[in-house]
C-alpha cells in the first residue's frame, strides 16, 4: 500500500512539475518558447522511458523538478532581496547541473556494489562463524545472472562460512533464463555450510507477467543445493540455528508467530534469524533471537524517502545495525533494486558478519 501511495504521489508529482517544467525551461534564452519546451521536455522523458523503464524516467522527472523548484526560488530570494537582474537564467543552469549530479551519484552507488562488515559477539558458546548475507538482488535490474555470478565470487573470496539470502532474489522483472543461472551461480559456492535461502515479498511474483513460477524458482534452488527455509528452521553443524521465516506478504500463507517458530529450540544455543521485512522487532526482541538480519528497504532508497518508511509505521529500521535487549538486528540496503536504478545516502553491498 505505501509504494502505491507513493506511486500515485509522484505521477501528480510528475504532472504539476512538467507544466512548472515547461515554464521554467521556456526561461532559457535560446529557447523562449514553451511549445519548444514542451517537446524537450516530452523528447527526454520518451527518452529515458525507452532507455531506463518508466520508473526511472519518472525518478529523473521528479528529481530534475525538484531542483528546479529550489534553484527557483532562492533565484526569487536573491532578485527580491539583491534586486538582481540577469539576462542569464542561471537558475536553470544550476538546476540541470545539480540534478546530473545527483543522479549521475544515484545511478553508480546503485550499480556498484561494496561489501559493509560487521563483528558480533556473544555470551553463547558458538565456534567463530562468519557470515555472508544479501538480500534484494532483483535479478535482471543492475545486473543479470551472469553478473549475479561475478557478485558472488567476490563474496567467495572473503572465505565466509555460510551465504544467507534474506529475500527477493528475483521479482516479476526477472527472465528465467537469468533465474537459472544465477541459481547454478549459487550451487557452484564452496562454503563450509552452505547457500540458505528464505522468502521476500516479491519471490513468488505479484502479477504473473514473468515465464516461471515461484515452484519453478524453489525446485531450480534446490537442485543447487540452496537450503530453502520457509518458517523453518536447521541447527547447522550443532553450533548454531538458522531460522527462515516467511514474509508476511507471500499470498495464501500466514506465517507463525516468533514463540510458536521457536518454541523448541534450546536457549543456549546461537540463533540467526532471516525475516526478509524489518517491521516484526517488538516479538524479535522479546523472543530467543540471538541475530536477524532483513533487506526490503533498500536502504532508504533516496533521499528523502529514506525515513518515510519507518515514519508511517511500515517499517521499524531502515538501515544498518541496531540492538534491542540482547538481540542484534541488522537490515541491508540490498546487493541491488527492484526497478529503480538510483540509490542515495546509501549504496548497494553485500554484507559480512563475524560471530564470536
Amino acid at each position: 500500500m505505501i509504494w502505491l501511495i507513493m506511486f500515485l504521489g509522484a505521477a501528480l508529482g510528475a504532472i504539476l512539475g512538467s507544466i512548472y517544467m515547461i515554464n521554467s525551461i521556456a526561461k532559457f534564452s535560446f529557447i523562449r518558447n514553451k511549445l519548444a519546451a514542451l517537446v524537450i521536455v516530452v523528447g527526454v522523458f520518451i527518452f529515458f522511458f525507452f532507455t531506463m523503464g518508466w520508473i526511472n524516467a519518472l525518478t529523473i522527472s521528479i528529481y530534475t523538478t525538484m531542483f528546479f523548484l529550489i534553484f527557483g526560488l532562492i533565484g526569487r530570494i536573491f532578485k527580491k532581496s539583491l534586486k538582481m537582474t540577469t539576462s542569464v537564467h542561471w537558475q536553470g543552469w544550476l538546476a540541470i547541473f545539480a540534478s546530473i549530479l545527483y543522479l549521475v551519484s544515484g545511478y553508480y552507488l546503485c550499480v556498484s556494489v561494496v561489501e559493509k562488515d560487521y563483528d558480533l559477539t556473544t555470551t553463547k558458546s558458538i565456534e567463530p562463524v562468519k557470515v555472508a548475507m544479501i538480500a534484494d538482488s532483483h535479478i535482471g535490474t543492475t545486473f543479470d545472472g551472469d553478473g549475479f555470478a561475478e557478485h558472488l565470487k567476490t563474496i567467495e573470496s572473503q572465505n565466509p562460512d555460510i551465504l544467507l539470502i534474506a529475500g527477493d532474489f528475483v521479482d516479476d522483472g526477472t527472465k528465467k533464463a537469468n533465474m537459472e543461472k544465477a541459481c547454478e551461480a549459487l550451487g557452484e559456492m564452496n562454503l563450509k555450510y552452505g547457500v540458505w535461502y528464505s522468502y521476500g515479498n516479491h519471490d513468488e511474483g505479484y502479477f504473473n507477467h514473468r515465464d516461471f513460477t515461484a515452484d519453478d524458482l524453489e525446485k531450480r534452488l534446490l537442485a543447487n543445493g540452496v537450503h530453502v527455509l520457509a518458517d523453518e528452521y536447521e541447527l547447522i553443524d550443532n553450533n548454531f540455528y538458522l531460522v527462515g521465516r516467511l514474509d508476511k506478504n507471500v499470498d495464501g500463507d500466514i506465517r507463525k508467530s516468533m514463540d510458536d517458530l521457536l518454541k523448541d529450540i534450546p536457549e543456549d544455543k546461537y540463533i540467526i534469524v532471516m525475516d526478509h521485512e524489518p517491521n516484526d522487532y517488538d516479538s524479535e526482541a522479546n523472543s530467543k533471537a540471538d541475530l536477524v538480519v532483513s533487506g526490503h528497504t533498500h536502504g532508504g532508497q533516496m533521499v528523502p524517502i529514506r525515513h518515510i518508511g519507518v515514519l508511517v509505521g511500515a517499517n521499524d529500521f531502515t538501515y544498518g545495525y541496531k540492538r534491542i535487549n540482547d538481540t542484534d538486528f541488522i537490515v541491508t540496503s540490498g546487493i541491488s533494486d527492484w526497478a529503480l536504478k538510483f540509490k542515495t545516502g546509501c549504496r548497494s553491498e553485500y554484507v559480512i558478519i563475524n560471530i564470536e
